[in-house]
């Protein structure tokens, strides 16, 4: 790619942005004084907001690819009129800024300055295992090392970054206001003010709670990891085991003796304490790592290491997360061992090997119920049936063998011994058979669970359930289990390590409460998601949403007002700090650190509660030394901005964020709701209006990765591909729930396609003059088309841009609109030309639709049409008529015109008895038919009668109930074979056409079309002549594949029709590159034919006309000057006729009643501009 083209778009965007900055055409303030209007009121605005970034580094192509669905919304809004504001602000609060700077502390004093870090292990790289050093992270974004010592600071990174990512946006071209930007934390005194005010109205409103809970925690940084603080496992939360303790039976094994006359469990967790009647046997993995430690009660349990530090986090241990082992043990320690196991119908169970066992999830130890377990199951059989298996672990046979599977839950297809029913089910040999297994679990855990009935213990009768609950209940009052949690998978921190669940003193917002999920769900019920399944995301998310812990010991952020020792979390402060934008300029200027009071003159101190309430609430004016007008100004700009008319995130916030934002808004403003006003304001609800989420982005079909290189920030992204082709590039990415994908070389595409297109604009500007000037009381039908194509391009680039599909939008108004300029200007081309008040139509209204995406590019060129004022101030463009038949025959044109193409070239690599191998065909005719043959007639009829209309789409019944539907008409029996064929045609065009491909005949006339476009078709397909036919005077097998829609074109070098005369053309005029010279006029050519000759094979331009004149005193004379005696124009209705046998010319006027008139050898021709 040139560089050249790429920096000449630069240059122009540069200087749009140098224009739109010093315009300031993206500040938006609410209507002052005298501002009145559709335009000014509250009904005509639009506020759109995208969740802050993290400012631990620049901006990239992830965040670029979310926030441009909110950027090219407010492009689209401002030209239908709205009045649009999109602020951003930048997040630093939580612990990743402080854990990274942290992390570059440690290094330096570990590696030195600059750092050396130690080579690689060869075999844990090998494996995978890298180790990632901060320092090397901050070197992947540029910078130098004194640079980098200076983020040790968790300060400087909030004066570093978040101007950059201002810089970032402008350099984009994004339509935000950047007055309103602010940064988070206790930095910001206003934003610190603000969200203090927020949660002390939070706990006022009973929506935070103070207790123990489990949550994910993060022993290094020694508090709670919610999802944005995790480097893996967001979205993973506790789940609840119950803990199966197996009391172990003395004599103990030799690694045991030492714990003699002491109470030792092996503990397991399990998901299924109802099956614990079934137990046989107790597994451990023989070469596994576990540890013996002791527990509050002086009690000592066996487990995994990581399992028991789980459990010291849970308040198992003396010491809040501190295990101390007594001694480390291996499973084959442990084999053999006796056991008691609670509920289980055996008095003593033994420890047996299990070489399948994970040990980064649950404790190790599994508790063994091969009645219903299908990996109990074949592990006990395997033992059971392989003496050399038992003989190998030192397992004696009174361990295994006398133990049998107990019938415990009868389940309807699985009998009582569900796991044996699906082992034989799915032909589970051994306990290797993982895939087989896996399947066989599935069918027995769902069934059992949801169809299930108990056979024994104190529940027999009830469903499994119900009985579930009741006989954890039990087992936790005998002692025989404890409740255990850990997270449900691995989940590591930002700090690097592997979280644990533990039970926490914390502050927590009570999002599980049934009366707050009752109110939010009314926030989603009228809320606009675009998308079904992002409602359902948010109703699940609603259903399940427990506890959401709001304080931290660590990081950056707002003290909890009334705990200060605690710090507001990162999802906590981000819930309405939309909110926030509407005053933010007024209070801080633009000042990122809010360190300059605003415009306003307001200083932080001022921002008491009762001022907050009064903005955010109104009534009575608060006792302050705050001016009556400046208060009444913010609570002005509150009223008129809010709700938020759109928020748009990715689809992971959803079951996070996303439906905090929703239960926050409840809480804070709970009336008045939907649909209803406050009795006293007047004003409306304030819940948010939309919420749209996208998929990820992919980076030329790979995962973004640092680590991988896989990476681009936003400002590369710009400095590559420009702002514009960045844009369209991530326009064209996709618009769904599913992964995008951003592919260099479509942005390399897309930015040469924006060059092309501003030198074609160029060009034709510069060329205005060559062309017709009609208006459109003089258009030509060919000018009338690409009319209605115009604004059927606008009314489906609209209905996209509304959609919020901007794939689709950019499909129509930037490709599919140009693909239609094309066929314009090539058919115009072999006609009278184009017409420049059409073309500016054109220019002006594929501007404007592009605008939203490339704005740059757009107003570059409404600069170039000679417009003084900004395009982002201008209008969408206003939709005409859209002539249905027109639309029809320019798409069938095209259509045809390919399949031209394609014929054409298959016959030019084959030998015909038409065309040799090779040789480019010179003449063509086109067989078009006007109707159906009558058993075609018959099945199109059928299958309108019976097509059904089936959510939304067009079915027909299967092929075979069509076929049966077909043989008892008795007129298609002999056509039985050729049936299916055609109506999988139909079927085909059903999606397209919808009904229409099942009519009769054509909604145009076909053989019209074609021959009103000839002297394009000659052109495009290189021809000399081509001749249009109906298919009647065609051959049978002809007429048998010409059908309505589908012409039948035959191409070779001797032309069709071979009744023809030469004759000399002769151009009298003097001093015009304009000659005599031959040519054949065939029987049957009207006017139009004969000026095209004239006009190809002098290459007279376009806007010139031709008009053709025959002699009258002698038609063989031939003038030496441009004397017009003597001729007279001949009629553009008129035909010209041979006599087959002399080869004489007569020309047919219908003025003359028809009357051959002989033409003789020679014709005149005159060229006029």
């Amino acid at each position: 790619m040139s560089f050249a083209k790429r920096d000449t778009l630069r240059s122009i965007e540069k200087e749009v942005q140098k224009r739109w900055q010093e315009e300031k055409v993206f500040e938006a303030d609410a209507p002052k004084e005298g501002e009145t209007g559709e335009y000014f009121s509250h009904d005509n605005k639009y506020f759109v907001t995208f969740p802050y970034p993290y400012m631990n580094g620049r901006l990239h192509l992830g965040h670029t690819y979310s926030l441009s669905k909110v950027e090219f919304a407010v492009g689209y809004q401002r030209l239908k009129g709205k009045r649009c504001l999109f602020p951003f602000g930048l997040h630093c609060t939580g612990m990743p800024i402080k854990a990274c700077a942290d992390k570059l502390r440690c290094e330096m004093a570990d590696f030195g300055y600059p750092p050396t870090f130690p080579p690689e292990d060869p075999e844990k790289k090998a494996r995978g295992e890298t180790t990632t050093y901060q320092w090397n992270i901050m070197k992947s974004l540029g910078l130098e090392d004194k640079e980098i010592k200076k983020f040790a600071d968790p300060l400087y990174w909030l004066g570093y970054f978040p101007p950059r990512a201002i810089s970032d946006l402008k350099s984009l071209g994004a339509k935000v206001d950047c007055r309103r930007s602010f940064i988070t934390t206790s930095i910001n005194p206003y934003y610190d003010s603000f969200v203090r005010w927020q949660f002390l109205t939070l706990k006022d409103r009973g929506k935070i709670m103070f207790g123990k809970r489990y949550t994910v925690f993060s022993p290094l940084d020694n508090q709670a990891s919610m999802d944005h603080e995790r480097a893996s496992g967001e979205g993973v939360g506790p789940q609840e085991f119950t803990l199966i303790k197996m009391k172990a039976l003395e004599p103990y094994p030799e690694k045991l003796k030492s714990l003699a006359g002491q109470s030792v469990f092996l503990v397991a967790a399990t998901l299924r304490p109802e099956t614990m009647y079934g137990q046989t046997n107790c597994w451990v993995r023989p070469d596994m790592k576990y540890v013996a430690f002791r527990v509050a009660n002086g009690d000592v349990f066996v487990s995994t290491m990581r399992s028991a530090l789980n459990m010291a986090y849970q308040e198992f241990t003396k010491e809040f997360g501190k295990v101390n082992p007594l001694f480390e043990l291996t499973g084959q320690d442990l084999l053999g061992l006796a056991l008691k196991a609670p509920l289980s119908v055996y008095d003593v169970i033994y420890t047996l090997p299990m070489l399948t066992i994970k040990d980064d999830k649950c404790t190790g130890v599994v508790t063994s119920v091969p009645s219903d377990s299908p990996d109990d199951y074949a592990a006990l059989r395997d033992l059971q049936n392989k003496a050399p298996l038992r003989q190998k672990y030192g397992i004696k046979d009174e361990m295994v063998m006398p133990f049998k599977p107990i019938p415990i839950i009868e389940i309807p297809e699985l009998g009582n011994l569900s796991a044996i029913a699906a082992c034989d089910l799915m032909k589970v040999t051994s306990q290797n058979d993982r895939d087989k297994l896996e399947k066989a679990k599935e069918l027995t855990y769902q069934k059992g669970f949801y169809e299930g009935k108990m056979l024994v213990g104190d529940y027999q009768g009830q469903k499994v359930q119900d009985a579930k609950p009741k006989v954890q209940k039990q087992l936790l009052d005998s002692g025989g289990a404890a409740l255990y949690q850990e997270p449900e998978k691995t989940v590591i921190s930002r700090s690097g390590d592997v979280c644990v669940v533990a039970l926490c003193d914390q502050w927590y917002l009570d999002y599980g409460n049934e009366s707050w999920k009752e109110q939010t769900r009314k926030v989603l019920k009228g809320l606009q998601t675009y998308s079904d399944e992002v409602r359902h995301n948010f109703e699940g998310t609603l259903d399940w949403l427990h506890e959401h812990s709001c304080s931290r010991s660590y990081g950056l952020g707002t003290l909890i007002p009334w705990d200060p020792q605690y710090v507001i979390e990162s999802l906590s402060d981000s819930t309405i700090y939309m909110a926030y934008y509407s005053v933010a300029y007024f209070l801080q200027g633009g000042v990122l650190d809010g360190s300059v009071p605003g415009p306003l003159g307001i200083r932080p101190e001022q921002m008491t509660r009762e001022v907050w309430d009064f903005v955010f609430f109104g009534g009575e004016v608060p006792k302050t030394d705050i001016p009556v007008s400046a208060l009444r100004q913010l609570r002005h700009e509150f009223t008129y901005w809010y709700p938020v008319d759109l928020r748009v995130s990715g689809k992971d916030l959803v079951q996070n964020h996303l439906s905090y934002f929703l239960f926050n808004h409840q809480a804070i403003w709970p009336k008045p709701e939907r649909g209803e006003k406050d009795p006293v304001t007047g004003l409306g609800c304030l819940w948010p209006v939309a919420v749209r989420a996208n998929g990820h982005l992919l980076l030329n079909s790979e995962k973004m990765s640092k680590s991988t290189g896989n990476f681009l920030t936003m400002h590369d992204a710009v400095e590559r591909f420009t702002a514009d082709g960045t844009r369209l590039a991530l326009a064209d990415a996709g618009d769904t729930l599913e992964d995008a994908n951003f592919v260099f070389s479509m942005a390399d595409g897309g930015l040469l396609r924006l060059y092309t297109q501003l030198e074609w604009i160029k060009e034709t500007i510069a060329s205005k003059d060559t062309m017709r000037n009609d208006p459109p009381a003089n258009y030509s039908y060919l000018d009338r088309m690409f009319e209605s194509q115009i604004n059927l391009t606008i009314k489906q680039t609209d209905q996209h841009f509304q959609n919020m599909m901007y794939r689709e939008a950019m499909t129509t108004g930037f490709h599919m609109l140009q693909a239609y300029r094309d066929q314009y200007r090539e058919i115009a081309t072999a006609g009278d030309g184009m017409n420049w008040h059409l073309v500016e139509r054109f220019i002006e209204v594929q501007t404007l639709l592009l605008c939203p995406v490339c704005p740059h590019f757009a107003e570059h060129v409404w600069t170039l049409l000679g417009k003084k004022e900004s395009i982002m101030r201008a209008s969408w463009p206003q939709c005409g008529e859209v002539d249905d038949l027109l639309i029809r025959e320019a798409k069938y044109l095209t259509d045809v015109s390919h399949e031209f193409r394609v014929r054409m070239k298959k016959m030019t690599e084959r030998k015909g008895k038409n065309l040799q191998q090779g040789v480019l065909p010179e003449f063509g005719v086109i067989y078009v038919a006007k109707q159906y043959p009558k058993w075609q007639q018959t099945i199109l009829k059928t299958l309108k009668e019976l097509c059904r209309e089936q959510e939304g789409k067009l079915e027909l019944p299967s092929n075979n109930e069509l076929l049966e539907k077909f043989r008892t008409i008795e007129e298609l029996k002999p056509f039985m074979k050729k049936i299916m064929p055609f109506v999988q045609s139909l079927k085909d065009g059903l999606a397209d056409k919808g009904l229409e491909a099942l009519d009769l005949t054509l909604r145009f006339d076909e053989q019209a079309a074609i021959e009103r476009h000839l002297p394009y078709l000659v052109r495009s397909l290189e021809l000399k002549e081509l001749w249009v036919e109906s298919v009647g005077s065609a051959d049978s097998k002809i007429q048998e594949e010409c059908l309505p829609g589908r012409p039948y074109s035959i191409f070779s070098t001797t032309p069709y029709q071979t009744s023809y005369s030469v004759i000399m053309l002769v151009n009298p005029q003097k001093c015009l590159p304009y000659f005599t010279f031959q040519s054949p006029v065939y029987d049957g050519d009207d006017y139009r034919k004969v000026i095209d000759r004239v006009r190809r094979a002098n290459q007279i331009p376009a806007k010139a006309k031709v008009k053709i004149l025959r002699y009258i005193k002698d038609n063989r004379f031939i003038p030496i000057s441009d004397d017009s005696t003597g001729v007279v124009e001949i009629g553009i209705r008129s035909k010209f006729s041979v006599d087959k046998d002399k080869k004489q010319l007569f020309l047919i006027e219908s003025t003359d009643g028809n009357q051959p008139i002989p033409v003789g050898t020679h014709l005149q021709y005159i060229v006029t501009a």
